[in-house]
């Protein structure tokens, strides 16, 4: 039986992964089973690359062109405002309080309700100012009537004291006698004057007492619209303790606005300013005033000072009610249809004239302009000279994220 011989295996043999990739489109297939197909996707391939390099090119070593964020030069109204916070509150108003003691009988009128001038409002009983009417008539009445009986006695007392002087002279009565006359004659005297004043004093119990009972009834000392009722019908008031409140009538015709503005802002403020503001419900409507008065005294407010600056506004139709807040509007200056540029454009400088501005041109060269400020917002600035309508200019650059690669030293630039 004869052996089989292994023969050991061929090495497999190294194929180059390019000449692999072009054999496959072009030499390890015949020709005729080449497909157009695959010469086609060998073009593609080859355009992608070239497309790869070029652009890894560029990202490389073309700097990018800049972009920037600009704004047209408009025409438009600018102005420079103190924004302060305000409250509203009536023109005038009046407390009408109690000036007697004495129980609520009657309250008539109610919250909202207009009253004339002299109307009633409000009605206390009557019976405690009565009663002490009732006395102090009967204590003058009293007094009238023993003053009476005094003014008799005093004249029996003269009567005596003239007779006796007459006497006294003739020599038929002694000097005592005559002494004990007058000396009833003035006590007489003294009497009737003691209760002539005491007389003065009930009237003015009386006058007192007929004035209590006056204000039993109370009326409206002015014309408005009760705006707020403190004490209602059957409570007792007592107008010694202090004095009672009942109610608050308003002239809501014309209102003041009492803005605050915070001391920063204050030096600004001035007294004839215009103003204007606006209320949480129609934000579009504005009232307009002038500013009346400063107050000198501030209030603080979580640890900032502020100063209370008012103005008045005509309130016809009644819109405006007491309490509502106001955003108020302090004009200092502004001006109507002139060229106007972001802030943004020219910083937070204070300065009016020689601000450099930069330009974009048409054809996207970037100029450095001075122009001149007038009025500015917070938001726009008037331009009064450097610039024309329709010019853009720059607010910011915008950089571009590839960035420039130095061929030197291989390190990526700014």
């Amino acid at each position: 039986m004869e052996s089989a011989s292994v023969q050991p295996a061929a090495p497999a043999k190294k194929v180059n992964p390019i000449l692999k990739f072009f054999n496959y489109f072009l030499g390890s297939t015949p020709a005729k089973k080449r497909s157009v197909p695959r010469i086609l996707l060998l073009i593609v391939v080859l355009l992608a690359c070239v497309a790869a390099a070029v652009l890894g090119y560029r990202w490389a070593f073309v700097k990018a062109e800049p972009k920037y964020v600009t704004a047209l030069v408009e025409r438009g109204d600018v102005e420079n405002d103190i924004v302060a916070a305000g409250v509203i509150q009536p023109l005038s108003y009046v407390d009408v309080g109690a000036q007697t003691s004495g129980l609520l009988k009657s309250l008539k009128v109610a919250r909202g309700d207009k009253v004339v001038k002299g109307q009633i409002l409000a009605e206390i009983d009557p019976i405690l100012a009565s009663t002490a009417l009732a006395s102090a008539q009967a204590g003058r009445e009293d007094l009238t009537a023993q003053r009476n009986v005094k003014q008799a006695q005093l004249m029996l007392a003269k009567l005596e004291k003239i007779r006796n002087d007459k006497l006294l002279k003739a020599g038929e009565v002694s000097v005592e006698d005559r002494d004990i006359t007058k000396s009833a004659y003035d006590a007489a005297m003294s009497t009737v004057n003691s209760l002539t004043a005491q007389i003065l004093v009930t009237k003015a119990a009386v006058d007192a007492a007929q004035a209590d009972l006056g204000y039993t009834n109370i009326s409206a000392p002015i014309a408005g619209e009760v705006v707020s009722i403190t004490t209602l019908e059957g409570q007792t008031i007592n107008d010694k303790a202090q004095a009672p409140t009942i109610l608050r009538i308003a002239n809501l015709d014309t209102i003041t606005v009492w803005a605050q503005v915070s001391e920063a802002d204050i030096v600004n403020a001035k007294v004839g300013q215009d103003v204007y503001f606006t209320i949480l419900g129609t934000p579009q409507r504005r009232w307009t005033g002038k500013v009346r008065q400063i107050l000198p005294t501030p209030e603080l407010i979580n640890n900032v000072v502020f100063y209370d600056v008012l103005f008045d506004v005509a309130n016809q139709d009644r819109v405006l009610k007491i309490q509502m807040t106001a955003q108020v509007f302090i004009v200092q200056a502004q001006a109507k249809n002139v060229l106007l540029i972001p802030v943004a454009a020219i910083g937070n400088t204070s300065s009016k004239s020689a601000i450099l501005v930069r330009v974009l041109k048409p054809n996207g060269a970037v100029e450095s302009r001075a122009v001149t400020i007038g009025v500015k917002s917070e938001i726009m600035a008037e331009v009064t000279e450097g610039l024309h309508e329709k010019e853009q200019i720059i607010l910011s650059e915008i950089k571009p994220k590839g960035r420039a690669k130095n061929a030197l030293s291989g390190q990526r630039g700014p």
